[in-house]
């Protein structure tokens, strides 16, 4: 499958007109529709990802944090984590900065930071990732701003946002805090597996490290579409925060668990590599956003990959005689591009390297 990346109407555009339909190319199959229902007071709440407090990674605590953050990522691939050392105001004005670019720049001003057409996972302002040839290809209800933040030599903050003024400022304080945050709960998940703290971060090598605001407009037919299509990330580790709507949910024993929004917990989401490098010890999360059919959604996603030089396979401290490897070495630029020319769908990427 050919595919290339387009210059689509913008889904906020779409969404001010108040539609009463979803645009045809929006529209899922039916077997990936999500199951909408309206809540209720009875409704169980307690089935959602895991919910771990760090404690301020005080070390009196970290035998427990370290046994929790394991079985989180043997189970589910996706946890929340409190008291992560991360300044909850910090939180507070990326979702701020992030949503005013959205709903208060005029669309003029956000069109000049588009992302280049013809150039896939481009840095800027886009509403689609692939587009294919083809005409089977189903859009997601999202708009996005991609930035590249890792390494420095990668960070160009006049290509993001000046409105709001302080736009910028926040997003260099946010991705170093968010750097920090995710070599320390590598070295947690090595220590978890009875491994050197580096091992997990030594395999994955520095980061390259993008961040994503995700913004999904109210949808006329939440029902029929996907904010994002299931998938599991490509990189090591994923942290995101989301605002107070509902929409992100993880896949669980083949039922879809919604992750509920805590205004001050971090998002943490294992991605394929860190599942090859555990050798299948720990999962990549499979996951998705549904759509909202009265309110906006936003979320901001931090991206932590390895370089695309970099070769993937499984720590050799964690394969045995009696616990093979379970994946093929990869270049990780090779897998990326697999990725970009297969699509997201599931997990189907990293399944094709599993021996």
């Amino acid at each position: 499958m050919e595919v290339v990346v387009g210059e689509p109407t913008r889904v906020q555009t779409l969404a001010e007109k108040n539609p009463t339909q979803v645009p045809p190319e929006y529209i899922q199959a039916p077997e990936n529709r999500p199951q909408i229902k309206i809540p209720t007071t009875e409704d169980d709440t307690s089935s959602t990802v895991p919910v771990i407090d760090l404690f301020g990674f005080d070390p009196d605590h970290w035998g427990d944090v370290r046994r929790e953050l394991g079985q989180a990522c043997k189970e589910w691939g996706a946890f929340q984590v409190t008291n992560h050392g991360v300044p909850i105001h910090l939180l507070h004005r990326m979702r701020s900065v992030g949503l005013s670019f959205f709903k208060d720049s005029p669309m003029s001003h956000k069109l000049s930071y588009a992302c280049p057409p013809g150039s896939a996972a481009s840095e800027g302002y886009g509403s689609r990732m692939l587009v294919s040839t083809s005409n089977d290809t189903v859009l997601d209800w999202r708009d996005y701003f991609d930035h590249h933040t890792l390494p420095l030599s990668r960070r160009n903050p006049s290509r993001w946002p000046d409105f709001p003024p302080n736009y910028r400022e926040v997003v260099v304080e946010y991705s170093d805090c968010m750097k920090a945050l995710a070599q320390k709960l590598l070295a947690f998940m090595s220590e978890s597996l009875g491994l050197p703290s580096s091992c997990i971060q030594d395999a994955v090598g520095d980061f390259y490290q993008n961040i994503t605001v995700s913004y999904y407009p109210p949808c006329p037919q939440p029902e029929l579409t996907l904010g994002l299509q299931s998938h599991s990330d490509m990189g090591a580790i994923t942290l995101l925060i989301q605002d107070d709507v509902d929409g992100l949910q993880v896949l669980k024993d083949g039922e879809w668990v919604m992750v509920q929004p805590l205004s001050d917990a971090i998002v943490v989401i294992l991605a394929d590599q860190t599942e090859i490098i555990t050798n299948g010890n720990y999962r990549s999360a499979q996951h998705r956003a549904i759509a909202n059919a009265n309110k906006a959604r936003l979320s901001v996603a931090t991206f932590h990959d390895p370089a695309k030089t970099m070769k993937i396979s499984p720590a050799s401290a964690l394969v045995t005689e009696s616990f093979p490897p379970r994946y093929c070495q990869i270049v990780y630029g090779e897998y990326v591009s697999s990725w970009y020319t297969k699509g997201p769908e599931g997990k189907r990427n990293i399944d094709a390297l599993m021996l």
